[in-house]
């Protein structure tokens, strides 16, 4: 098997069993089971289990922040000086995330399984990494949306973004579920863009709903 191939087999494994399992309770013994190679490969091409969570996290999000850099930069042209309508800017995410996921449409799914696992599972090297590799990019995103919501406090859109995103994990972790149900109850098909143009409003109200006391 080519390098690269080992790699990408180590990597595929990897991403099943954290998602299916877990970090803690997925062990390297697992992982090169089911990539059927040795632990001598997994240490050379990524050296630790920190190292290969990582690095499951970087396949997506490496294409998914340069895609996203990308779409800021458009944003910010067409803006210019007005603050950008927030609607907009979470279609701009989940729209980024569906072209970054093309290739392979279960992957977003997957990703929001494993992200809520990191921040689940005290998998505080993960965070720190997300924060590191791609903090400059994300923070551009959140200035945009400080800018849309100039009526929170800093501590109320802390919360809001938050419950969020725990929202998004939450639908799009049991998306493939919630597709067969309102296939099962309206009679036609619904994919996971139908299931995210009924989310973003729901996101959009509760993140722009009146401070609570």
């Amino acid at each position: 098997m080519a390098q690269k191939d080992t790699a990408r087999s180590i990597l595929d494994a990897a991403e099943e069993l954290f998602s299916e399992r877990g970090f803690a309770e997925t062990s390297l013994r697992n992982i090169t089971t089911k990539a059927d190679v040795n632990l001598a490969a997994v240490n050379y091409h990524f050296g630790s289990k920190k190292s290969l969570i990582q690095a499951v996290f970087a396949r997506f999000l490496t294409p998914f922040v340069a895609e996203l850099d990308k779409a800021l930069n458009t944003c910010d042209a067409e803006q210019g000086e007005q603050p950008a309508d927030l609607m907009s800017l979470l279609r701009l995410l989940s729209d980024t995330a569906l072209r970054s996921g093309a290739d392979r449409p279960e992957r977003l799914r997957i990703f929001m399984r494993l992200l809520g696992l990191a921040y689940s599972q005290g998998q505080g090297h993960v965070r720190r990494f997300l924060r590191v590799e791609y903090g400059h990019v994300f923070r551009r995103y959140s200035d945009l949306l400080t800018r849309a919501t100039p009526e929170l406090s800093d501590e109320d859109r802390f919360w809001r973004v938050h419950f969020m995103l725990g929202a998004t994990m939450f639908t799009l972790n049991g998306v493939d579920s919630l597709t067969a149900m309102a296939e099962h109850d309206f009679g036609k098909p619904t994919t996971t863009p139908d299931v995210i143009d009924q989310l973003l409003p729901f996101l959009a109200s509760g993140l722009k709903s009146p401070a609570g006391n």
